[in-house]
């Protein structure tokens, strides 16, 4: 038997005119497990080198696992025996197996079908293995009786072929065919029957099909012989042809049929029935009255079960040897559009990059419909405008592929409906979601809500103050979004920024790492980078500008009437002075900016205060009567200037005043006294000899203390000159402080106590210069000396430039 499969066995393999063609091959039933089908690799063009490394994977209809395949060898080869007859249920002629081989890495499907041809292994047998007929004595040769039919589950030659019945006298068989091929047998009287000579007529019925080797299945046939009826009920026709639409409500008519019987009497009732010819299914399906003979639905008729049911009817009368006839009613039914289309995802790609090429597939889509023709038409479609499209690549098969650019910034995720439509009428549809997620890719670089940043600080801050908050914002999702944010490095004075600032890395703030002032720094501009911790990393930058804004953190500094720390200035005036003299001036400045460096003047202490006034905005000391008798020798007055800062800043001056009967010359009148020649005695030149020495010592000794601050550290910011500048020195001392008044031009004030009395020389101090200064005694030929000797008073003058001044 085995080897007679082997010689039915054949294969083939159809060529491939597209990339999704079906591949065909033919096997027998039975098969043993391990038998090779076909070699995959070699038909479908596969390197069986690489398919190891593949995942192969065989996708079928049925539960049960038939087949496999050897990635080794890439052979199809048995798995379970296939059982035609169990797979392929029904008298069709072909039995078709449909798989899919879907290979990834690439991903490739092919499509199979595998065609199971029948052998003989099934014998025939009859449904009844014991009939019993009743034939009337009367019966005429010729009659036929019905037998039943054999089943016979192979197809084709191997089926029933032929009947046989046992030797007999009477009895013939006469075969014929069906619409679908089947072989039926009726039992033919030959000779009239005697029932008084032979009452049971004992037959065998053998049924042969037309395998080989040949199997048979038999039944005993029974023919009682009755007494005369010798009418038997006669149809109107033999044969009835009906079409019907299927889903046809239970209880509609399909037909009525008519009998009718000679006789009279119980000989001429007839009952309808179904005969053993027709199938149990039809049986199930439809109800037969046997009184009218009305044929009626009973159950759900579908036209993709079944599309023609065939019934055998019989007529029998009711006489004591009933007698019979029988009629054929085929019924055709029509398919309506009862069945939606059916929609199948396969090899989706549900999670894609959001920089996927166009043209890429994501899914790949089949679709079905159990109706035919126009009903079983389907087309597929996308409910709405998305970045993707469908590619019919074969009937039932569509691709789903990306047809614009993605942006997962814009659109995260899509949901992809699906809808199937067939060609009936009205049509019918179904829909699928598919649901693709985008990942993220680093495509976005960082971006700073503003252009600049403008930060104002306020001078003389903590080290470690907070700044501000630089914080740019990154549209992309993880690793892609966090960002990192420095200080891109620049050099001021040989000091870098990061010396200056810090920021933090993680959240962007800024910080300042030292005590910003403003009278030596007054703006810094850098930039600041983000950038994110993608692959490759994106960045952008953002300039800073940090604006150091002025606090009121400087004294006013008195510079004129210049005095040693804590002295008090002495002066003497005479007695003689008319009202409204300029008695003294106080200058002082004040190093802050322009609103803070405003300095006013007032008495804080005044002896009289109906003899001297102070103007508040130049500090000019006037009498504002002559002296009396009354007036006391000896005035104090303290001066306070304060500058317009908040809270207001201040310093003072002590001014004594003395006055003499001589005749003194006023401090204005000393302004711009050319110098005469006839005023130098002898003594005069003495002190000149002797004041030009200790210039000279002086003069030596402010070098080597100019040497000295040379060699010290310079500033980091050197502070820009200003016309109205001034540092004051005594006995080579220089002061630290930086001083800025409001006045538009400063004179420096020579001043030099003279025995005759004071000389006052007033001139512009060049930009950038630096004066030391001695008092110059001058002898006039007077024979009045002053009380106190010449003192002599040193001042060292710098002009300086401050923006808000120069």
């Amino acid at each position: 038997m085995r080897s007679s499969w082997e010689c039915v066995f054949f294969v083939f393999l159809s060529s491939w005119r597209m990339a999704l063609s079906v591949t065909r091959y033919s096997i027998p039933e039975e098969m043993e497990r391990g038998s090779v089908v076909a070699n995959l690799a070699s038909d479908l063009g596969l390197d069986v080198s690489g398919l190891a490394q593949r995942e192969v994977k065989l996708d079928t209809v049925h539960s049960k696992k038939y087949l496999e395949i050897n990635k080794r060898t890439g052979e199809l080869y048995i798995a379970e025996k296939m059982d035609r007859e169990s797979l392929c249920q029904g008298k069709t002629l072909s039995c078709f197996m449909k798989l899919d081989v879907i290979i990834k890495s690439p991903l490739r499907i092919f499509n199979i079908e595998l065609e199971i041809t029948d052998i003989n292994d099934n014998a025939p047998h009859f449904r009844m293995e014991r009939v019993e007929l009743d034939v009337s004595e009367s019966a005429p040769p010729g009659e036929r009786f019905s037998l039943p039919n054999a089943l016979d589950p192979d197809v084709g030659a191997n089926t029933v072929s032929t009947y046989k019945l046992s030797e007999s006298d009477h009895f013939t068989i006469d075969i014929h065919s069906g619409s679908d091929g089947t072989k039926y047998v009726d039992l033919v009287l030959t000779t009239a029957l005697d029932r008084e000579q032979q009452a049971v007529h004992n037959l065998i019925l053998t049924a042969v099909d037309g395998g080989v080797p040949a199997r048979s299945g038999s039944a005993s046939i029974i023919v009682h012989v009755l007494d005369t009826n010798d009418n038997a009920p006669h149809f109107d026709r033999p044969l009835y042809s009906i079409n019907m639409s299927e889903n046809s409500a239970i209880g509609t008519l399909v037909t009525k049929l008519n009998a009718t019987d000679a006789d009279e009497g119980s000989n001429a009732e007839i009952a309808y029935s179904f005969t053993l010819y027709t199938s149990e299914k039809t049986q199930e399906m439809f109800r037969l009255n046997p009184q009218t003979g009305e044929i009626t639905v009973q159950g759900t008729i579908d036209f993709e079960d079944m599309k023609i049911f065939e019934m055998h009817i019989e007529a029998k009368d009711s006489g004591p040897v009933p007698l019979s006839s029988q009629c054929r009613v085929t019924l055709h039914i029509m398919d309506m559009n009862d069945n939606y289309p059916e929609i199948t995802v396969k090899s989706l790609k549900n999670t894609v990059k959001e920089d996927i090429p166009v043209g890429t597939l994501i899914a790949l889509v089949g679709v079905s419909d159990r109706d035919t023709g126009d009903n079983g038409k389907v087309n597929l479609t996308i409910n709405k405008h998305l970045p993707f499209v469908l590619n019919k690549s074969s009937e039932l098969l569509y691709e789903l592929l990306v047809s614009e650019p993605l942006d997962r910034e814009r659109i995260p995720e899509y949901e992809i409906t699906l809808v199937v439509t067939d060609g009936g009428s009205p049509p019918l549809s179904d829909n699928e979601t598919i649901n693709v997620h985008l990942l993220d890719v680093n495509d976005n670089a960082p971006q700073f809500p503003q252009a600049s940043y403008v930060i104002r600080v306020k001078e003389n801050n903590g080290p470690g103050d907070l700044l501000g908050s630089l914080t740019a914002h990154d549209p992309d999702l993880h690793e892609n979004q966090y960002l990192v944010y420095f200080i891109l490095e620049k050099e001021i004075v040989n000091t870098s920024m990061s010396m200056l600032f810090s920021i933090n890395p993680e959240n962007g703030n800024l910080y300042a790492l030292k005590t910003f002032d403003y009278e030596m720094e007054k703006e810094f501009l850098f930039h600041v980078e983000a950038r994110d911790s993608g692959v490759p990393p994106l960045s952008s930058n953002v300039s800073v500008h940090i604006v150091i804004m002025d606090q009121n953190d400087n004294t006013p500094l008195i510079v004129s009437p210049w005095r040693a720390h804590g002295s008090v200035v002495e002066e003497r005036i005479a007695r003689s002075t008319d009202k409204g003299t300029l008695i003294s001036k106080v200058i002082a400045i004040d190093a802050d900016s322009v609103h803070n460096s405003r300095v006013t003047y007032q008495f804080l202490q005044n002896t009289d205060a109906t003899l001297f006034s102070l103007d508040q905005y130049n500090g000019e000391i006037r009498t504002m009567r002559m002296f009396s008798y009354r007036d006391s020798r000896h005035q104090r007055l303290v001066v306070i200037a304060k500058d317009n800062g908040e809270p207001s800043l201040s310093a003072t001056v002590t001014i004594k005043l003395s006055t003499v009967e001589t005749a003194l010359k006023t401090y204005a009148d000393m302004t711009e006294v050319p110098l005469e020649y006839d005023i130098f005695s002898d003594l005069n030149l003495y002190l000149v000899i002797g004041l030009g020495s200790v210039s000279f010592l002086l003069l030596i000794t402010i070098l080597v203390t100019i040497v000295l601050k040379c060699q010290k550290a310079k500033p980091s910011k050197a502070a820009p000159p200003c016309r109205n500048s001034v540092i004051s020195e005594r006995n080579s001392t220089i002061a630290d402080s930086t001083l800025v008044s409001n006045d538009a031009y400063w004179y420096s004030l020579f001043l030099a106590e003279t025995r005759k009395g004071k000389l006052v020389v007033r001139q512009p101090v060049p930009k950038g210069a630096r004066y030391i200064v001695s008092s110059i005694p001058r002898g006039t030929g007077l024979t009045e000396t002053s009380d106190s000797a010449a003192s002599t008073l040193q001042v060292g003058l710098v002009s300086m430039l401050y923006p808000a001044l120069c």
